[in-house]
């Protein structure tokens, strides 16, 4: 039977970057998925990744890549590598239901001398007490039989500067020997590789690393709110603190937090400081302060049009982009959706503009989308710019639109145009 160098499970935003530079690098890699219509596409040559072209797609199958929802494959293979998501429940708790399925299919063919490796963003001591006992139910030992080990993933989707061959890459070990064999795996195709002392730092640095930016966020979005009140332009003093060559670094306002790590990974560290016996407290008021901030946005609408003297209740609203990132297709946890929510209870009649998302619905309910900007600004009451993209042509919008409330601070404020 063939061998494969290196098995990624779950080919979503961060196993097709992984997948990519592994085959670029002359690894053999197959790709393992639950989603029969990501296989399916992925062997039509079909991406439906932001940072993974068609072309990018091509050339990985010509080069060997191929994709099954068959875990068989898993018992060939040298490395297997888990990449699969971990949001939170209802109630704001980590659900590992995710990472729990791919682990025990890991075990189920599971070989002696593979190298185990999880990518998901979890909370500290995930891989040792939830994937490890899992793993051994194969019969082989950690550390002894297998190598296991977990390196969080750094991807940011849309990056022009920075992917995952130049993104240092940190990697903490069962044992050392674990690491020591994730390293040099890694080593293969990126360019530094940071090893830690366990599986433990390995994970809380990823938390830290979020957790710094969700907290430094929540900071902004405060003074956003009460600087409004002050009458005080906070987007100039950012900039004019900014200018300082050090202990300062930018962070800025906006309408919530999106994406597949911010608004997810500090509630699994606070999730972690509560098994002790109390609350991680920075964490959880920048999450209650993040979380206030789509209805900010909505106060701050329905304050535009009533100087105006027009009620939300049947305005026409247009939203300026859905994603929660500029330039890219992902609406994951994109504070554009509890927005909306809020403007259709309402009774705003709403509207989009997105050139990365050809259809849109808030819980169920499709929303229309406007095909023309320029069209769209000037027949809607208020213009709402959620997200940047360049293909959006910013003096247009300030010149023809009735009313912007802009949240990113790409507009010039005047009379019909408000900043966050």
């Amino acid at each position: 039977m063939t061998e494969i160098d290196l098995a990624v499970i779950g080919l979503g935003y961060v196993g097709m970057p992984l997948a990519k530079e592994a085959v670029n690098a002359g690894l053999r890699v197959v790709g393992v998925d639950v989603d029969p219509g990501k296989v399916d596409a992925l062997k039509a040559g079909q991406s439906y990744i932001d940072d993974l072209t068609d072309a990018d797609l091509e050339h990985m199958l010509a080069n060997g890549f191929s994709a099954t929802l068959d875990e068989a494959v898993l018992a060939r293979s040298n490395t297997i590598v888990i990449c699969v998501p971990t949001p939170l429940d209802e109630d704001h708790r980590p659900d590992l239901s995710a990472v729990e399925g791919a682990t025990k299919a890991v075990a189920r063919n599971l070989s002696k001398g593979t190298l185990v490796v999880l990518e998901s963003t979890t909370w500290p001591g995930t891989t040792d007490e939830v994937a490890r006992p899992l793993l051994e139910t194969s019969g082989l030992v950690a550390g002894e039989d297998f190598h296991l080990a977990f390196s969080p993933e750094r991807i940011d989707p849309g990056n022009p500067k920075f992917g995952l061959r130049n993104t240092p890459k940190v990697v903490g070990g069962y044992t050392p020997t674990c690491r020591d064999r994730a390293t040099a795996f890694y080593g293969r195709f990126i360019e530094q590789v940071v090893p830690v002392s366990g599986t433990r730092e390995a994970e809380m640095a990823k938390l830290l690393e979020n957790t710094y930016r969700h907290v430094n966020i929540a900071l902004v979005n405060e003074m956003a709110i009460f600087c409004d009140e002050l009458g005080i332009d906070l987007w100039e003093s950012i900039e004019a603190a900014a200018t300082k060559p050090f202990g300062f670094q930018k962070f800025l306002p906006g309408p919530g937090v999106g994406g597949h790590c911010i608004p997810v990974d500090p509630s699994y560290l606070s999730y972690t400081v509560r098994k002790l016996g109390y609350p991680f407290r920075f964490v959880e008021l920048a999450q209650e302060i993040n979380e206030r901030m789509p209805s900010y946005v909505v106060a701050r609408v329905q304050r535009l049009l009533n100087r105006y003297k027009k009620p939300v209740n049947g305005a026409r609203v247009v939203m300026l982009g859905v994603t929660y990132k500029p330039d890219i297709a992902d609406e994951r946890e994109t504070p554009a959706l509890p927005v909306a929510r809020a403007l259709l209870e309402l009774g705003a009649e709403l509207s989009f503009v997105d050139p990365y998302v050809k259809e849109w619905s808030v819980d169920g309910t499709p929303v229309p989308r406007e095909e023309d900007l320029a069209e769209a600004v000037i027949n809607a009451d208020v213009s709402l710019l959620m997200q940047q993209h360049a293909a959006f042509d910013l003096d247009m919008v300030e010149a023809k639109a009735s009313l912007v409330l802009d949240t990113r601070g790409v507009l010039a404020e005047g009379e019909r145009v408000e900043r966050l």
